[in-house]
């Protein structure tokens, strides 16, 4: 992974194929907040690593702009061309689409920057409180897991199993025949992570335990 400084004013940049899950190279801008881009998937999704806590101890997903009133960055996130969802957490802020993104003209370093050195808070205290309860969390996936999805999934071969709810976090690990797969990532995305944030859409991160090294998992070592 290569450090990104800036992701406006691309100018001596350069972007790979994103469907190769290059990372994004950018100009040093000053010493201040350093971003590295990450494109992820076939480049429906970026994920921005900042060389700070941007949402310490927490996370918080937007994907609707009339919902995204208790983060003034989501919020200006989601009113870029083509994106669709926004997830905080921690260090990283992880932007979707519907379709590959030409991600370094959106600028979204800039956007990330600013409201990092701004005095509102990246998400309001009240978008915490009105989280649900890690057991009605973990109550409703697991019936979803049950009714739905693990009957999709064991026809190819594999199950789904939920490991554990951390405040708004899941975590999940993929087995049998999702296991090592090279299409787990995006199975997990396209699949599964769209029906728990149908039912939930106040999920956090979606967080894959098994080891397919892929995105950020704090909480749990992938397993071996």
């Amino acid at each position: 992974m290569f450090d990104c400084h800036e992701l406006s004013g691309w100018k001596g940049g350069r972007a790979k194929n994103a469907a190769a899950n290059a990372t994004l190279y950018c100009p040093r801008m000053g010493d201040e907040i350093a971003i590295r881009g990450e494109p992820l998937g076939a480049g429906d999704r970026c994920r921005f690593i900042v060389d700070r806590p941007v949402l310490p101890n927490e996370s918080a997903f937007f994907s609707d702009p009339a919902d995204a009133g208790a983060s003034p960055l989501a919020a200006e996130l989601l009113s870029l061309p083509g994106v669709t969802s926004v997830l905080i957490s921690e260090e990283t802020v992880t932007l979707g689409a519907d379709y590959a993104i030409d991600w370094p003209a959106l600028g979204v370093g800039n956007v990330i920057r600013r409201h990092v050195r701004g005095a509102q808070p990246i998400v309001a205290p009240s978008y915490f409180e009105g989280l649900p309860a890690e057991s009605d969390l973990r109550w409703a996936i697991d019936d979803l897991l049950a009714r739905e999805i693990n009957p999709a999934v064991a026809m190819h071969g594999g199950w789904v199993e939920l490991i554990d709810v951390k405040k708004n976090n899941v975590y999940l690990r993929l087995g049998g025949g999702c296991q090592g797969c090279g299409a787990a990532d995006v199975t997990l995305k396209q699949g599964i992570e769209k029906a728990i944030r149908s039912l939930a859409p106040s999920v956090g991160e979606i967080l894959d335990t098994t080891d397919h090294a892929s995105g950020r998992n704090p909480y749990y070592a992938p397993a071996k």
